[in-house]
């Protein structure tokens, strides 16, 4: 088949694909992320490009404007290369991919700290004091020379040495430690260091140095997202976090959620291109933070994901594609230590992966390792965590139960669905307040820079301060009222947040009726699931002690706000504790101590998933709480409408 060259601008890149190709998959050949968020469907129209030269194939979609089609705008996604290419890509199609800074990542997730002092002020809110022992550990033998008395073999010696100074038996050594042991003892005059790894009192020796290196050992921790990736390096003998970075998963490009993800895995290349996606964003992490922090690659001895259950199988290159389909059974929920090698991850050649063990298809080991931080588990009084991301995943229990569900609230939170929504990246309007004289709106913006779109933690202040300035009603419909901010527009009515001569597009930043929609049956979906669990317990909102918010999302999520939506209940605001991202916690926790990963082994089996489209009543709390705050509005008492 003839190949052509499609070059991108502003990246200016250019790559070689074979006719028929989409202009969407040749961006993704190129390195570029374009922003499909249906992935390559044709659904969402976020990937509109202009062609600046040369001949092309496209399926008709009501996404492109007449207007538009005279400027040459195409949808990626179904616009089939036919001839050498130059592509504009516009700000508002582009998928923002760049790593965040350290400030932006402390900002925006709760418990990524990096500084000391951050870290003692969470730890002492939700600490649960596991165990310090690490799944690696670097030990220096200065071992006895053999004599004629004492002639064991090299191996031994240093068995004998181990158990006898640590009480620890090996249990295990790789091949190629044993092909160089020799020469590395007598080079070294019986001065090594031994990396000991696994989980309990029998580990295996990973590999041997010369001399003293029990100093340099680290690990980094990742939480896997559908949307972010965030990954954490720490010093395995310290404790301490050493940085901070986060990325948006590249796997983005193929869709913005799991199912979608899982569709595209059954394609020719797309588990490989889905692995690879993420293996990237974690190399690039790993990479920049050895490089600001002067860590030898080689020194990295452990990692340890967290992630929901798609995520770890595509992460281990494993089919996702029964993770969708009835019963609902994952390849799996569990798996060993492995080497890190095995999925591509650029560690010490020899370094250890543990991916923290999942419950059910929907329920992964972002939510055990949730449980493990937040300390559920360990509790006498009921407590509920409530990780509001991609998906929304809510635990309840204490030290006797714990049930879970995943409500299918869609993406519209992290700006999937809605018209102008984006995820928390700059330019993203992130807080929001409406006069409630003059209707006008006042924001901030990630950056302080100009508006592109909306996040969720904007939608919520949006929803809430419409509905305080009645400009929406309780069925979230905008009302007709004079003003010239708001206007019917092509989903309905809609409410003019920024105007195009005030945004970095240089289109308008609205909400629309279609949004309010979206977002209503988000919110709804979430507290209905909250609401169903504690009915499954024969229980309320009254007896709940603590309210765990999780994910990054919560960082700016302004607690009245999410009450007068309806979003979360409306309780004592003292019962309610930010914990940021709980996942990553939960996987930091874990590789400084076996402890931690004994007791996220005995989580994931506890746990009982609460499977919520056969759950009798939940589509009547559903549907009951598709009102903001709520049809029923004695459950919100502080909530004045």
């Amino acid at each position: 088949m003839r190949k052509f060259k499609v070059t991108f601008y502003p990246d200016n890149k250019t790559v070689e694909v074979e006719g028929e190709k989409t202009i969407l998959s040749a961006a993704i050949s190129a390195g570029i992320y374009i922003n499909a968020v249906c992935g390559g469907d044709g659904v969402c129209g976020r990937c509109k490009v202009i062609l600046k030269k040369g001949k092309v194939a496209t399926q008709p979609t009501r996404h492109i404007t007449a207007e538009e089609r005279k400027h040459n705008v195409y949808l990626a996604c179904l616009t089939e290369i036919q001839d050498d290419l130059e592509v504009e890509i516009p700000i508002e199609s582009r998928l923002n991919l760049e790593g965040l800074t350290q400030e932006e990542v402390n900002k925006r997730m709760a418990k990524d700290y990096s500084t000391p002092e951050d870290i003692q002020q969470v730890e002492q809110k939700v600490s649960q004091g596991f165990r310090y022992f690490p799944l690696t550990r670097k030990i220096f033998l200065d071992l006895p020379r053999p004599t004629l008395n004492d002639n064991l073999s090299d191996l031994e010696r240093i068995e004998r040495e181990i158990e006898r100074e640590f009480g620890i038996t090996v249990q295990h050594t790789g091949l190629t430690n044993i092909r160089t042991l020799g020469e590395i003892l007598r080079s070294s005059d019986w001065k090594v260091t031994v990396v000991l790894g696994g989980a309990g009192v029998s580990p295996e020796i990973l590999f041997i140095e010369s001399g003293d290196t029990s100093e340099r050992n680290f690990g980094v921790v990742f939480d896997i997202g559908t949307t972010t990736v965030t990954g954490q390096l720490l010093n395995l003998n310290t404790r301490q976090i050493l940085g901070t970075k986060a990325t948006y998963n590249k796997q983005a490009a193929f869709g913005s959620d799991v199912i979608t993800r899982i569709i595209y895995a059954k394609d020719a290349n797309g588990l490989i291109e889905l692995h690879d996606a993420v293996t990237e964003d974690i190399n690039e992490i790993i990479l920049r933070l050895t490089d600001e922090h002067k860590v030898d690659l080689n020194d990295i001895t452990m990692v340890v994901c967290s992630g929901n259950t798609t995520m770890m199988h595509l992460l281990l290159k494993v089919d996702p594609t029964h993770i969708r389909r009835e019963p609902y059974v994952p390849a799996f929920s569990f798996t060993s230590i492995l080497r890190a090698s095995e999925v591509e991850i650029r560690i010490n050649p020899r370094g250890l992966l543990f991916c923290v063990p999942g419950i059910a298809s929907y329920l992964g080991g972002d939510v055990t390792a949730g449980i493990l931080s937040c300390g559920i588990h360990k509790q006498e009084k009921l407590n509920m965590l409530i990780d509001i991301g991609t998906n929304g995943e809510i635990v309840l229990g204490n030290r006797d139960f714990l049930v879970a569900c995943a409500a299918s609230a869609g993406p519209a939170f992290e700006g999937s669905g809605v018209i102008c929504g984006m995820r928390a990246s700059r330019g993203a309007v992130q807080k929001v307040k409406i006069s409630s004289g003059d209707l006008e709106p006042t924001y901030q913006v990630i950056g302080e820079i100009k508006p592109q779109g909306i996040c969720g933690s904007g939608y919520i202040d949006i929803l809430a301060e419409m509905l305080a300035t009645g400009i929406i009603d309780r069925n979230g419909r905008i009302r007709q009222i004079e003003h010239h901010r708001i206007r019917n527009g092509e989903y309905g009515r809609e409410f003019v947040v920024a105007s195009n001569t005030d945004t970095a597009t240089g289109s308008d930043v609205v909400v629309t009726d279609t949004d309010i929609d979206n977002l209503k049956r988000a919110k709804a979906a979430i507290y209905a699931a909250c609401t169903i669990l504690l009915k499954h317990m024969q229980l309320d909102f009254s007896v709940i002690e603590h309210i765990f918010i999780g994910g990054g999302f919560g960082t700016y999520l302004d607690i009245e706000n999410a009450i007068r939506i309806g979003l979360i209940p409306d309780i004592d605001r003292n019962k309610f504790i930010f914990v940021g991202n709980s996942s990553l916690s939960g996987a930091r926790e874990i590789i400084l101590s076996e402890e931690a990963k004994r007791q996220a082994d005995e989580i994931a089996r506890r746990v009982t998933c609460l499977e919520l489209s056969v759950e009798p009543g939940y589509m009547e709390e559903y549907m009951a709480a598709l009102f903001f705050p709520h049809t029923d509005l004695t459950l919100f008492p502080n909530v004045k409408i």
